[in-house]
């Protein structure tokens, strides 16, 4: 037998074995308007995501073509200089082309090319962008 007296629990912690509380997500509604969000995972979820930094940037300047990369750091959730990278990433491999516009930089993204990793090497860039941004909404 275990002689160690056990901790005290405080009131605010689960019992083992007890549910949480959980809530339901929204329901989606198929003809809203999809936003790009702020950076960061949704509350209380686990810090992973679905789509790489160079995706979040990708569908960013999608949906807005004149963003600045201030803009597009705060919204993904990473610094200026990642974006930058990135950027420079997607135009050296032809996902967008970037046309000076005054002091302002307006983007367009290749909607033909193939995605690049084997497994989804068979869709190509617009699919994931109506995916996100929903069809004809970039």
């Amino acid at each position: 037998m275990n002689s160690r007296p056990r901790p005290a629990r405080s009131a605010a912690a689960p019992r083992p074995g007890a549910q949480a509380e959980t809530q339901r997500p929204p329901a989606v509604d198929p003809e809203a308007t999809p936003e790009v969000h702020s950076a960061g995972p949704v509350s209380g979820s686990s810090p992973w995501t679905f789509f790489s930094n160079h995706a979040h940037v990708l569908i960013c300047i999608a949906a807005d073509p004149e963003t600045r990369m201030r803009d597009l750091a705060a919204r993904v959730g990473i610094t200026e200089r990642a974006v930058q990278r990135i950027v420079t990433d997607l135009e050296d491999a032809g996902y967008i082309a970037r046309q000076k516009a005054g002091r302002r930089n307006r983007y367009s993204v290749a909607a033909s090319r193939p995605l690049r990793h084997p497994i989804e090497r068979h869709c190509a860039t617009d699919a994931l962008l109506d995916l996100v941004l929903g069809p004809g909404r970039r």
